[in-house]
């Protein structure tokens, strides 16, 4: 009788601590989230989804390029430009006494004439000549007037190589970083990109950023590829840089994994995040009880609410029931956004697990201690 009572008292006590401290859990569950709800004199509107609340919070980033990206067109791949290199060859039409060359020397070569940082080149006899702008033909002609005064009939060859003139730069997550000439194969950005070995990331977590004068335009690599419209061509000067996706959310509670969580598609769905961290822990997750933290401009958080009054963000908890008829369809639809916390709350009968298995690990704990008494 003595050791029923020890037990019954262990019981009681082990009852009361467990009572008066609480159990660990990793979060909030239903009834405390729903507590600080707007309608109950709480700092955050909790909202049921479905589909109209998926269309109104369905905003992904806007990127793309200007008006003045997409309306430059292709530079001509023979355009001379400041910085350039230029080879010449003159062919005079006397023998004796050549203009540019030695007695019986008909031929004179110019192997590296450089383009000054005015667009000019000088050449013997000719003097300055403006090159930057022209293409070798027209140059040619130019310089062939030049000299027409001074020698039979010269005849005048003007090759472009490729110097420090049409140049970008490419930096990043690509494979080769550099800086490059824009030639006849690399006039537009895919190509310049392929020139420079590739993106070095997952394509369809990498967007390029291309920044001309004082102007940026930003796209995601895979619409580059779907879409010849953006494939813009290029500029001296531009400088490319390809980036990591740098969004991501939090996932909190009965998952399979708590930890801030990359963006690894440009757009994600609440049943992929979670699919994304493990899905949810079978051994604690509460499926009806999923839910969004957000902030959320005021625009779209009118629009959710059907209100006009909302001023500056709004703290927002967006609920999921995946055991509803159409939970999974809501949970694909609707669309997770940069620093979201997803949280799952712990199923109520896991705590009452908790509760028994303290109980009894108290009450065991009770016993050996009983016996340890009573054997001495």
């Amino acid at each position: 009788m003595a050791r029923k009572g020890a037990n019954g008292l262990a019981l009681a006590l082990a009852v009361m601590a467990i009572g008066s401290c609480g159990l660990p859990r990793s979060g909030p569950n239903k009834s405390e989230i729903f507590a600080g709800s707007v309608m109950k004199e709480g700092d955050a509107f909790i909202v049921t989804v479905n589909s109209r609340v998926t269309r109104a919070t369905a905003v992904t980033p806007a990127l793309g390029f200007g008006s003045s990206f997409r309306n430059a067109g292709v530079m001509g791949s023979d355009t001379i430009a400041p910085g350039d290199t230029l080879s010449l060859t003159i062919f005079e039409n006397v023998r004796d006494d050549p203009l540019l060359g030695n007695t019986g020397q008909r031929v004179s070569v110019l192997e590296t004439v450089q383009v000054d940082g005015s667009g000019f080149i000088f050449i013997p006899y000719a003097g300055r000549i403006k090159a930057a702008g022209q293409t070798p033909e027209g140059l040619r002609g130019a310089i062939t007037r030049k000299l027409d005064t001074q020698t039979p009939d010269p005849q005048v060859t003007v090759q472009r190589v490729a110097g420090d003139g049409s140049t970008v730069s490419v930096s990043g997550a690509v494979s080769g970083q550099g800086v490059y000439p824009i030639e006849r194969p690399t006039r537009t950005l895919s190509a310049m990109i392929a020139r420079a070995g590739g993106v070095a990331i997952e394509p369809a977590v990498a967007k390029v950023r291309v920044s001309r004068g004082g102007q940026t335009g930003q796209i995601w690599l895979e619409d580059l590829y779907a879409n010849p419209s953006l494939d813009i061509g290029l500029r001296a000067g531009d400088r490319i840089v390809i980036e990591r996706d740098t969004r991501a959310f939090v996932a909190l509670g009965a998952t399979g994994a708590q930890s801030r969580v990359p963006f690894e598609t440009q757009t994600l769905s609440a049943i992929e995040a979670i699919a994304q961290v493990g899905g949810l822990n079978t051994a604690l997750a509460d499926p009806t009880g999923v839910f969004v933290f957000r902030n959320e401009p005021a625009e779209i958080a009118n629009a959710v609410l059907g209100r006009n009054d909302l001023r500056g963000d709004q703290r927002m908890v967006y609920v999921l029931d995946l055991t509803q008829p159409t939970g999974m369809f809501e949970a694909r639809d609707f669309l997770i956004r940069d620093g979201d916390t997803v949280y799952v709350t712990e199923a109520p009968f896991v705590q009452w697990q908790k509760t028994l298995s303290a109980i009894t690990g108290t009450v065991g704990a009770a016993d050996s201690l009983g016996s340890v008494g009573s054997g001495s």
